[in-house]
């Protein structure tokens, strides 16, 4: 009688690019030395025609924004407050892989779903309902995170409500912050 010899399955966990974690270590304690210190970030924003804009960053490729067919846009890119949650998730993002990076845990998915409540009853301050600034802009906004480790649940949420504390972005849409408008 023969006997079939199997090898025992292996399973292959692939993480996630890692950031380098002594340059981050580095970033951090230039942090803690100037607490003050600020970066600033540039944008050229250049109207196409009806809703569509390009929206210039550094030397990369044009950021185009767009409205909705049913807002008089042309549907062709993200409209302007899914640009603004995509800026909330990439920096939710970073701030997590960072983190876990700090905390010398591995992650194998992140992956980030928001939801923002928004409308636009004052058709943008031209001839709508008359709102006042609190009423206006996303009233809600909801963030579901799916992230995945070499870390208990605990640890991982840990993580993630740690990086939200610290998000920029996040605390930028929390928090009131001065804010300027005029011709140039």
């Amino acid at each position: 009688m023969s006997t079939a010899t199997c090898d025992a399955p292996t399973t292959v966990k692939a993480y996630l690019k890692p950031i380098d974690s002594e340059g981050l270590a580095v970033f951090a304690a230039k942090g803690c030395a100037n607490p003050a210190s600020r970066g600033t970030n540039k944008v050229k924003t250049v109207m196409q025609g009806m809703y569509r804009s390009l929206s210039y960053v550094g030397n990369h490729a044009p950021v185009v924004v767009d409205e909705p067919l049913h807002l008089f846009g042309e549907d062709t890119a993200p409209a302007p407050g899914e640009i603004v949650l995509s800026g909330l998730g990439g920096c939710l993002a970073v701030g997590i892989t960072a983190v876990a990076t700090w905390k010398k845990v591995h992650l194998t998915k992140l992956e980030i779903f928001m939801e923002g409540d928004i409308g636009n009853p004052a058709a943008w301050g031209a001839g709508g309902a008359q709102k006042r600034g609190p009423e206006m802009g996303f009233q809600a906004i909801r963030v579901k995170v799916v992230v995945e480790g070499d870390a208990s649940r605990e640890v991982l949420d840990e993580i993630v409500q740690h990086a939200n504390f610290y998000s920029p972005v996040a605390n930028s849409m929390r928090n009131p912050i001065p804010f300027e408008i005029s011709l140039a």
